[in-house]
């Protein structure tokens, strides 16, 4: 069976998604409120894998979806407000 582009771009932006919700409303308070930077450090990476994994596929679903560009730029605005690719994903993925 062939897993679609749109099928994991879309499993990537939830998994980005809840990446950035979880760094931004529990590892950084912690950091700043407790002094203890490990969740930082567990979230980052990975957080930051998503993004750049997000940001590739988007731009080559763009093309594949024939998206313009104040489309192709709110998908990748997304990425970078919480809770964006979750708006991304009901807005613009899920009925595709």
């Amino acid at each position: 069976m062939k897993i679609k582009s749109l099928t994991i771009f879309r499993i990537l932006a939830f998994l980005e998604g809840i990446s950035y919700i979880l760094l931004l409303f529990v590892a950084v308070p912690i950091k700043y409120w407790h002094g203890d930077e490990q969740y930082v450090k567990l979230l980052g990476m990975p957080h930051g894998l998503l993004f750049i994994g997000y940001i590739a596929l988007a731009i080559l679903i763009s093309k594949e979806r024939n998206w313009n560009t104040k489309e192709t730029g709110i998908v990748l605005l997304g990425s970078i407000i919480p809770l964006g690719t979750f708006f991304v994903d009901a807005k613009y993925l899920k009925n595709s």
